[in-house]
């Protein structure tokens, strides 16, 4: 049985790798639950006895993705915050301390003062996403297998190889122009696509990519977000060995989509451009330079999903 309310039901969630803490706005009501299908379920069930107006959980890119799918299927209204705007938020009124309750309170209270618009992502679009970004990886690791065979067996095979690639490349080119066509139906996606692809250098495929595989594009510190990618320079040191810096680690489908991009920015971009050339000038090998543009370009692309503003020189 639903509590009916005229009450301005505002309902603050702040997301964890274990658990979920809720706070219902103005009713005093906090309760914490396991981040899983059994503690969403519950949740969304206690929840929806309040017909709340909004509820707001801060996006992270993947942890919040369960309780928003049931949100969604449960004809709930929910919005998925960036997580700046309610740090930003909090830092207006002056609110300081932080714990996993004045978190969730946070969070309902920036629902209930700013009342941010509605999130509109379906639970299918969402799971298609995730399916089309999955299989695209599959593809792309059965291509490299492919054609690192191609290098190594005789020419007399290549012919039972190369019409496998072939149809690789068609399944990709297949898959790519879905993921363009969910971004452009879905205006979650599409707010975010609108953003990345205003800088030069980035274009459709470029764009899905980064929305598919980095959902947290936005929604993290320039520095987490360039380590994301696995372009953040790592130190080697131990005692007295000083080994150079190198990048490790991060999502490689990333790190590959944004250094093709980088290909062509560096041509038709001119910030990447100078950025380039004046690496080069000071003695740094090209591969490196290249690295080091890709990450100026991941610090910039998060910067603008994150103040949702479009590309300008000067951002640079």
């Amino acid at each position: 049985m639903k509590t009916v309310t005229s009450q301005n039901i505002n309902v603050g969630v702040d997301t964890g790798k274990q658990s979920l803490d809720i706070f219902i706005r103005p009713l005093d009501v906090y309760f914490t639950v396991t981040n899983d299908e059994k503690g969403v379920k519950e949740a969304i069930s206690l929840i929806k006895k309040h017909c709340p107006q909004r509820i707001v959980i801060e996006a992270t890119g993947r942890l919040e993705l369960l309780f928003v799918m049931a949100c969604a299927k449960a004809n709930l209204p929910f919005v998925v915050a960036n997580p700046v705007h309610v740090r930003r938020f909090a830092g207006a009124i002056g609110l300081n301390a932080k714990t996993d309750k004045l978190d969730a309170q946070l969070i309902a209270h920036y629902g209930e003062a700013i009342q941010p618009k509605l999130s509109t992502l379906k639970p299918e679009s969402m799971r298609l996403m995730a399916d089309l970004v999955a299989r695209r990886n599959q593809i792309l690791n059965m291509q490299t297998m492919e054609k690192n065979r191609l290098q190594i067996m005789p020419k007399g095979l290549h012919s039972t190889i190369n019409p496998i690639l072939t149809a690789y490349k068609n399944q990709l080119a297949k898959i790519e122009k879905q993921l363009v066509k969910l971004i452009e139906s879905c205006p979650d996606y599409q707010e975010k696509n609108d953003i990345v692809q205003s800088m030069p250098g980035i274009g459709k495929v470029s764009a899905a990519a980064l929305i598919g595989y980095f959902p947290e594009l936005g929604y993290v510190s320039n520095k987490q977000a360039a380590a994301l990618v696995g372009v953040a320079p790592m130190n080697r040191e131990s005692g007295r060995y000083q080994g150079k810096r190198t990048i490790k680690g991060g999502r490689p489908q990333v790190r590959t989509v944004l250094y093709m991009a980088m290909m062509s920015a560096m041509q038709c971009n001119s910030v990447f451009k100078r950025t380039y050339q004046a690496l080069l000038a000071a003695g740094k090998p090209k591969k490196v330079a290249i690295i080091a543009c890709v990450r100026k370009m991941v610090v910039i692309l998060n910067s603008m999903v994150r103040d949702g503003k479009k590309w300008e020189e000067n951002m640079a």
